[in-house]
């Protein structure tokens, strides 16, 4: 069994941001998701935008596009990249909102952590907009569905459908 090299650690453990300064710049994607589970009357008021503080998938949305530009400075060991696209999706099942995010950009390192930073904070405006009525909410199954680009190549994961929430019926 090979031991897992872990980029973020330099020889001695400690920890440092990866060189990446000789590195072309290339096109790459991350595909992102995660599902806030709720009531099913909150995913109701939700649907016909009853929630008092507002559209709630809307502020979502916005607060996910956000979170993507602004993953560097929440997280330590990230490069500041320049995202050229993302774009927050939602599908409204009967106790969960599904929340998918894509990211794009060229650069020299990959967008992964804008997209799960992305879905991340979209889930929690989302509970954030319906904690008053849905205490019992909560956010799960956060994770990188697809990855394009670098190095690495390609990942998909192994479990995923590979349909996008953009793609189906529900999305919104």
């Amino acid at each position: 069994m090979s031991e897992v090299q872990f980029t973020h650690l330099d020889p001695m453990g400690r920890a440092r941001m990866v060189d990446v300064t000789d590195k072309e710049p290339t096109h790459r994607r991350a595909v992102a998701r995660c599902k806030v589970f709720m009531r099913p009357e909150t995913t109701a008021a939700i649907a016909n935008r009853e929630v008092h503080k507002g559209d709630v998938l809307a502020v979502a949305r916005v607060a996910g596009i956000q979170a993507a530009k602004r993953t560097s400075d929440m997280i330590p060991l990230c490069h500041p990249l320049m995202v050229g696209a993302v774009t927050v999706s939602f599908d409204l099942g009967e106790d969960h909102v599904a929340v998918e995010a894509f990211v794009d950009t060229v650069d020299r390192t990959g967008v992964e952590m804008e997209a799960l930073h992305a879905c991340s904070v979209a889930a929690l405006t989302i509970y954030d907009m319906c904690k008053s009525g849905d205490r019992s909410m909560t956010i799960g199954e956060l994770a990188l569905w697809e990855k394009t680009g670098g190095r690495s190549g390609t990942y998909r994961r192994p479990d995923g459908s590979g349909e996008s929430i953009e793609g189906s019926t529900g999305g919104l």
